[in-house]
């Protein structure tokens, strides 16, 4: 038993408030430091440093394991690199810890469509359309999702939406008519295909004219190659919708060879978009039907 005179607690409470203080400060500086560490982080992220942000990231989570925001830097680094899967664990995490961050939901569901995880990827954009139901008419992502799916009636409905986000985008009015035809026989596809005005990318007017039964693909292909006066990058990305949207015009029109060509050519020209994603999985999908 201490022999301490408890009625004389002047000492405990100034104990107590120090200790208070010093475990204030202690997390002070771990908040710091994990802050110095995403800066870090960052900062390597931006000279495609993928690993070294995934190190720092690390650390912090070290620090801070409980942060839902930490697991989707590191899981948006993971994206960023290619590593889908790695990607889709992270955002995991994050939502176990989150489960009301919308955006996490949206993020994964890419990843999960990377993967070739089709009905995955539409059960991710359903949850974050549930939590932002506003965003529902844009999402053109979960439409992609329906095609691949065989779910074409959502798929159109989803495009048909879209057109009153932007009423000049090819590809969604391509999209749609993939979905049609599939439904309904490319004809009707054909001649309900959504009224575009202008989209001002090369050679998206061309492809538009090739689904409505204007054009030639020699007239996409023309068209993706004639200004030379454009940057490697710019036709890199020429090449790349001109590939694409061939190999998906090819395939519904019944020419499995000449689909299979262009979408190996549309994987050949990366481009950071999802949308060489896309191309990416139809090219692996047809390969699977070998």
């Amino acid at each position: 038993m201490s022999t301490t005179n408890w009625k004389n607690t002047t000492w405990w409470p100034l104990a107590l408030v120090s200790a208070i203080a010093l475990q204030a400060v202690a997390a002070m500086a771990a908040e710091d430091q994990v802050d110095q560490l995403l800066r870090q982080a960052q900062q390597a992220a931006r000279k495609g440093e993928w690993e070294a942000a995934v190190r720092f990231i690390d650390q912090a989570i070290d620090e801070r394991s409980d942060d839902a925001n930490l697991y989707r830097a590191r899981g948006d680094v993971h994206a960023a690199k290619a590593d889908h899967a790695a990607a889709t664990a992270d955002y995991d995490a994050a939502i176990k810890l989150a489960p009301d961050q919308a955006d996490l939901f949206d993020r994964r569901g890419s990843e999960q469509f990377k993967q070739g995880k089709i009905t995955a990827s539409i059960a991710d954009f359903d949850r974050f359309l549930a939590l932002r139901p506003e965003q529902e008419p844009a999402h053109w992502k979960r439409g992609i999702s329906y095609y691949y799916a065989g779910r074409f009636d959502d798929g159109c409905k989803q495009f048909e939406g879209y057109q009153n986000v932007d009423g000049n985008d090819v590809e969604n009015a391509v999209w749609r008519f993939l979905c049609m035809a599939r439904r309904d026989g490319i004809e009707k596809a054909r001649a309900d295909i959504l009224p575009i005005r202008r989209d001002g990318r090369v050679p998206m007017m061309e492809i538009y004219a090739l689904y409505r039964g204007d054009a030639t693909p020699a007239d996409v292909l023309k068209r993706a190659t004639a200004d030379d006066n454009v940057t490697p990058e710019q036709r890199t990305a020429q090449l790349f919708y001109a590939h694409l949207y061939l190999g998906l015009y090819y395939e519904v029109t019944g020419d499995a060879d000449r689909a299979a060509e262009h979408l190996r050519a549309a994987e050949q020209q990366k481009i950071a978009h999802y949308m060489w994603d896309v191309a990416h999985v139809h090219a692996a999908r047809l390969a699977e039907k070998k």
